[in-house]
């Protein structure tokens, strides 16, 4: 049996057997790759340049964006480039690298949805107090915080992970390198450490879950409380889109990380991990800009303004026009 001192390379879950289903795949995820590249993009760009969005919650769906761009790019472009060149292959660095990349986006992002959860709490329950308390420096320290905390997090979780003996092979199913799936190459003795510690960031999750529960609950008494019906449409229009993107990112990420080995087949394993590190990525500023007026005129104005600088580009003009 191998260890891991004798492994190079880690075989990853081919997303299809034949050739035409590969293609397929192919231009699937990179039709969902650049929708998310463009979508984050535009929202990332909107709120950096529109005055008007320069408020605490589009300065944390700001750093929404930047994190969902940063957890695609981990797991889509070499799930493409091994179905576009037929291989399975990814080294053992690389295979360490994305893990800690990925862990890295999908903790700090949840961290920035608590957060989030609070901001929205602050606005709706305490609007007298949001200045104070929502303040410049308070939002860049909580932002800080929660990029710091994924980084920590992640680099705790990488290194127990891959200090583990591997004596199971080195075939990884799924299509990007999982946690509960290098879990299974470990030695049956050795990995009990690491499963310690993912039930203790179970806990850590679930405290976060219940703080955002918690939140919305106030916020929703809060919300029904209003007289104005103008201002509990407001009041949703904010709060519904971060609640739906939550409810999906947590219950497929923990589905994917405490599903009893009864339930675990590759196909699915395959479709929870899509969506819960692909989904959410690509539907995020959809969901967010959708009923968000201010976040579409934002969009727009970015639209245009590239239209016209192409436009007026010399490169782009025809002579005699």
């Amino acid at each position: 049996m191998p260890n891991s001192s004798s492994i190079n390379e880690f075989l990853l879950l081919p997303l299809a057997d034949t050739r035409q289903l590969q293609l397929l795949h192919f231009w699937l995820l990179l039709g969902i790759y650049l929708a998310a590249l463009l979508g984050n993009g535009l929202i990332s760009t909107a709120v950096a340049c529109d005055r008007r969005l320069h408020t605490p919650m589009y300065f944390f769906l700001l750093n929404l964006a930047l994190l969902d761009l940063g957890c695609i790019s981990t797991t889509l472009p070499k799930a493409m480039a091994n179905t576009l060149w037929d291989t399975r292959a990814i080294s053992y660095t690389g295979c360490a690298a994305q893990l800690f990349f990925f862990v890295f986006f999908i903790s700090a992002e949840f961290s920035l949805l608590t957060i989030m959860s609070y901001d929205r709490y602050v606005a709706i329950c305490k609007p007298l107090h949001y200045g104070t308390l929502m303040d410049s420096r308070a939002c860049a320290t909580m932002a800080a915080a929660a990029w710091g905390t994924g980084f920590l997090y992640s680099l705790l979780h990488t290194a127990s992970t891959f200090s583990l003996p591997l004596c199971q092979g080195n075939v990884v199913n799924q299509f990007f390198c999982e946690i509960p799936q290098i879990l299974k190459l470990s030695c049956s003795v050795s990995y009990l450490r690491e499963v310690i510690f993912l039930f203790f960031s179970a806990s850590l999750v679930l405290a976060c879950f219940v703080f955002i529960v918690v939140s919305y609950v106030q916020i929703f008494m809060a919300v029904l409380r209003m007289p104005s019906e103008q201002g509990r449409h407001k009041a949703f229009s904010t709060c519904l889109p971060h609640l739906a993107v939550v409810s999906l990112f947590l219950s497929t990420a923990i589905y994917a990380n405490l599903k009893p080995p009864s339930a675990s087949s590759p196909s699915v394993d395959l479709m929870v991990a899509v969506l819960y590190s692909v989904v959410p990525p690509a539907s995020n500023p959809l969901i967010y800009s959708m009923r968000n007026r201010e976040v579409k005129d934002g969009v727009r104005k970015v639209i245009t303004k590239c239209v016209s600088l192409a436009v007026s580009c010399p490169s782009f003009r025809i002579h005699g026009l």
